[in-house]
C-alpha cells in the first residue's frame, strides 16, 4: 500500500520488444498517473488505482487492428485483478 492514498498499486510487466513498445505509449496515454520502469528484457507499468487498456489507443499506435486478446503475448505477470476485458478495453484494479 502506499502511504499517500491507501491504495494497492496495480501493474503489468511487459516483454521488452519493438511491438510492445507501442502498446507502452497507448497505456501511458490512457493512464495519466502511470509509472514506468524499464528493466532488462521488460517494462513495468504501475498506477495507484486501475490501469486501463484502450483497444483504440493501441490501434491508433501500432497502425494495425489490434485484438485485446493479444494483450496475453506481452504479459510476463501482473498485479491486481482483471476486473474488465473486453473487444474494446482492458482493466486491471483491485475490487477489494
Amino acid at each position: 500500500m502506499t502511504a499517500a492514498t491507501g491504495a494497492r498499486p496495480v501493474g503489468v510487466d511487459l516483454q521488452e520488444n519493438e511491438e510492445n513498445r507501442a502498446l507502452v505509449e497507448a497505456i501511458e496515454a490512457d493512464n495519466p498517473d502511470l509509472n514506468i520502469r524499464h528493466m532488462p528484457g521488460m517494462i513495468r507499468l504501475t498506477t495507484t488505482s486501475k490501469l486501463v487498456i484502450n483497444q483504440a489507443s493501441v490501434e491508433a499506435r501500432l497502425g494495425r487492428p489490434w485484438e485485446t486478446h493479444e494483450f496475453q503475448l506481452a504479459i510476463i505477470s501482473y498485479f491486481g485483478e482483471f476486473v474488465e476485458w473486453d473487444d474494446d478495453q482492458i482493466v486491471i484494479a483491485w475490487q477489494h
